[in-house]
């Protein structure tokens, strides 16, 4: 996410001509796009960033159906 952001904020910067940024290169900010579709693509599924982002949603909602489960048993007693 970092990266996208860091994307944007080139990609604005040199459109409104911001400081230094008025003279860089459009190669800079296409390098940048090209390392966040590498990282995106190819490196986050390797490494298992994907999978794992979704395994922690997945158990943060199995823990909240636990607890609700619980507290619901609670108040029938």
């Amino acid at each position: 996410m970092p990266i996208i952001l860091l994307l944007i904020a080139l990609v604005a910067l040199k459109y409104f001509e911001v400081w230094k940024f008025a003279e860089m290169s459009w190669w800079w900010i296409i390098g940048v796009a090209g390392v966040a579709f590498l990282w995106f693509e190819f490196v986050e599924p390797m490494l298992g960033l994907d999978k794992r982002k979704a395994h922690n949603i997945d158990e943060q909602r199995r823990k909240e159906r636990i607890k609700k489960n619980f507290e619901d048993m609670q108040k029938r007693k």
